[in-house]
């Protein structure tokens, strides 16, 4: 990565417009007061100096919009320079033109004039020792190494610092853009987290209510409006015990988890508790719910006990088709049966009867199927919902596979 200069191509930066202006004075001044590093060689005139100076000058102007087209020009400006006179004025400004295209210069030409320069200089000192055997060629050779060796390694540091500099705020930049995406998807995995959570907490409450609601407005049975009422008041019971407790955990999670009455995740030995409470909610609605556990619990080919992730989402995913069941099923039985299979994965299916009601027994949003497909996702588990053919005419099943062993993610 080159520092590239902030004019636009082909306008000169201010800042070389200063340094090319001030040299070209200073210049002037020194050429005024005839103040030359020696006489003209080759019998060429002493205004050339002037020549020289001017075309340095420029080459200055495109010291960062061209920085090698400023080279190309600056060379013979030099050359120009040492056999008319010299000024200092022209040999400073070459001297910024070299570190100048070593800085902004294409990558291959940062690599190739520090290294030219050092065989420049190198010849020259060669050249002149053997041409003239003069203890003053040590101090030609260290101007001339000053002029272009200097100048040239001194780009080449600045450079390097500069794309070293570049490189880490990219790498910077590029971090703080993972954080935030990490950030943000944690956001949102945790939103829909607490949605899935909310949902299987409240809406087998709401929905039993919502039944025996109707039942209690629809019924002229003394009788049958006091038991619906039993099954609104204990679900509603239920319902905001359970929002009181995600609230807290929603507020102060540490508080909720050194609490004398700790919330204990659902496992599935509570699918009889569960399935009982379907039967209650369910009653008058013409449906029967069983539940069959296959599972191997005990004995001496009992299966392991799955993570708490898998029973949290294999009771959640109960709990849901439960719900399904007393808001769209016909009358009719439910079935449950949850198992073990040969390789090592536990099976949940849920059966129910289906028939096109004219509308259901509870408004859904439809929310329930979307966080059982994404609890079985998070799983890496099988999830498959929708009608089948049977014996008994057509069924809802509910079909999720998870795996039985192993460290899940939390869903």
């Amino acid at each position: 990565m080159t520092a590239r200069s902030p004019a636009a191509p082909g306008r000169p930066h201010r800042l070389d417009v200063i340094i090319a202006g001030g040299g070209l004075l200073v210049g002037l001044l020194l050429w005024t007061l005839d103040l030359h590093g020696g006489p003209p060689l080759l019998g060429l005139p002493a205004s050339l100096t002037l020549l020289a100076l001017t075309t340095m000058s420029v080459a200055e102007l495109m010291r960062r919009t061209a920085p090698m087209a400023a080279l190309a020009l600056a060379l013979p400006a030099l050359a120009l320079d040492l056999v008319t006179g010299a000024l200092v004025a022209t040999v400073l400004m070459f001297t910024d033109v070299v570190y100048a295209a070593v800085l902004y210069g294409p990558p291959a030409a940062a690599r190739r004039i520090p290294v030219h320069s050092v065989l420049v200089t190198v010849l020259a000192t060669v050249v002149l020792t053997a041409l003239w055997r003069n203890p003053q060629v040590v101090l030609i050779s260290i101007g001339i190494a000053l002029a272009t060796t200097a100048p040239a390694w001194t780009g080449v540091i600045i450079r390097n610092h500069r794309d070293a500099a570049q490189t880490a705020r990219l790498r910077a930049e590029q971090t703080a853009l993972l954080a935030e995406m990490d950030r943000t998807q944690a956001v949102a995995g945790e939103r829909a987290r607490m949605a899935r959570e909310l949902h299987d907490l409240v809406a087998n409450h709401l929905s039993a209510i919502a039944i025996h609601a109707t039942a209690a407005q629809t019924i002229d049975d003394p009788a049958a409006t006091r038991d619906a009422l039993g099954v609104i008041r204990e679900n509603s019971v239920q319902g905001l015990a359970e929002m009181r407790r995600l609230i807290g955990l929603l507020r102060d999670p540490k508080a909720a988890g050194h609490s004398d009455e700790p919330a204990a995740t659902p496992t599935l030995d509570g699918l009889e508790a569960l399935v009982h409470q379907a039967r209650t909610n369910g009653a008058g609605s013409g449906l029967t719910f069983f539940l069959d556990d296959a599972r191997r619990l005990t004995g001496p080919d009992a299966e392991p006990k799955p993570p708490a992730p898998v029973e949290l989402a294999a009771y959640r995913i109960v709990q849901e088709s439960l719900t399904n069941a007393l808001k769209h099923a016909a009358p009719g039985q439910v079935r449950v049966r949850i198992a073990h299979a040969p390789e090592g994965t536990l099976v949940i299916i849920v059966r129910s009867p289906y028939a096109d009601r004219p509308r259901p027994r509870a408004p859904g949003s439809g929310a329930g199927l979307v966080g059982m497909r994404e609890r079985i996702a998070l799983l890496g588990g099988d999830f498959d919902a929708g009608p089948e053919g049977g014996p008994d005419g057509r069924n809802w099943l509910v079909r999720a596979t998870l795996p039985a062993t192993g460290e899940e993610e939390q869903p």
